[in-house]
């Protein structure tokens, strides 16, 4: 294999097409995908050999399934994966384009979606919602994945859409794959606060601030002492479900977009053993690799473009343990 753009005790980046640079990597030599492929149809990032700029869905999600079957060889058995896929619109306007910056336009921009020209109408009369989470979801389940989870990711400060003919876009999908049955997670660490019973104390007051409560030690409690102090279920918090309202932050490092670090955060403290590696096939900015980083695991970047990988390591991969998540 040829030799690493760059690399550290704790992270590694790759230049190339991703499923190229997979085919090379050891098998079951990463412990937890997680990753956002460039939404179909949404930009042209200048790079020969891009995914999102094909000509059809059904050759966007040929070339992913692609891509996620040389993860899925690189991915230990007991691993993860996941993947966070925004949608696409067949209209009658003109694609936008980004501008003559390969680091203009964000494929996580829900106000300019897809905008495919009328002789490229993919099979479906202009303006339809193509659904393409869920078909690449579908394709990698024929592929041989299995699928655990549909998370719907509700932004609550989404960008604002000029549409009046039909509802604004406030989220987008993020599923969790494995390759088995049986694999490694941690349900503990993305656990959320209780609230308390209305009668035992005031409604909302969270039972973080219990002896014992979330962030402290685990221990046995008993269901008369659950009951005592007014909570419900577990005593690290209850399973925050699949819906998950995470409002979006702004990276001034270039023009666009990136998703929160509490998105991956999540996925990497449930999915990824302490100390595992993640990977991330489209690596972009580095977000996932700053949380990486931040949380104990060692990375794995994959971009084609040269200047993605460039901007990460002058900015959330040059120290990963700092906090950069009030500029994320």
């Amino acid at each position: 294999m040829r030799p690493s753009y760059y690399a550290d005790d704790s992270v590694t980046l790759h230049h190339g097409q991703a499923v190229e640079v997979l085919s090379k990597l050891k098998a079951s030599s990463v412990d937890c995908c997680v990753t956002s492929p460039p939404y179909f149809g949404l930009r042209d990032y200048g790079v020969d050999g891009q995914i999102g700029a094909e000509e059809s869905p059904a050759e966007f999600i040929t070339n992913l399934v692609a891509v996620f079957r040389e993860a899925r060889r690189v991915l230990a058995d007991d691993g993860t994966c996941w993947v966070n896929l925004g949608d696409s619109f067949a209209s009658s306007a003109s694609w936008g384009r980004g501008g003559s910056s390969q680091l203009e336009g964000r494929k996580h921009d829900a106000a300019q979606m897809s905008r495919p020209s009328p002789e490229r109408s993919f099979g479906v009369p202009p303006k339809n919602l193509l659904g393409m989470p869920w078909r690449v979801a579908f394709a990698m389940q024929d592929d041989g994945w299995i699928l655990r989870n549909a998370i719907v990711w509700h932004k609550p400060n989404a960008m604002p859409e000029s549409v009046t003919d039909r509802l604004s876009t406030r989220y987008e999908m993020v599923f969790m794959f494995t390759k088995f049955r049986r694999y490694g997670f941690d349900l503990d660490p993305i656990r959320q606060g209780h609230t308390m019973k209305p009668q035992r104390r005031p409604a909302g007051r969270p039972v973080d601030a219990i002896p014992g409560g979330i962030g402290q030690p685990r221990q046995s409690w008993s269901t008369a002492a659950r009951e005592d102090l007014g909570v419900d279920g577990h005593p690290l918090g209850k399973n925050p479900g699949d819906v998950w309202e995470i409002a979006t932050t702004p990276f001034p490092g270039a023009h666009f977009a990136v998703f929160p670090p509490e998105l991956p955060r999540r996925c990497i403290l449930a999915g990824c053993k302490p100390g595992g590696t993640v990977l991330d096939p489209f690596s972009g900015s580095g977000t996932t690799g700053m949380v990486a980083l931040q949380n104990g695991r060692k990375y794995i970047g994959i971009d084609l473009n040269r200047e993605y990988l460039d901007l990460s390591l002058r900015t959330r991969l040059s120290n990963g343990v700092l906090d950069f998540a009030g500029e994320a």
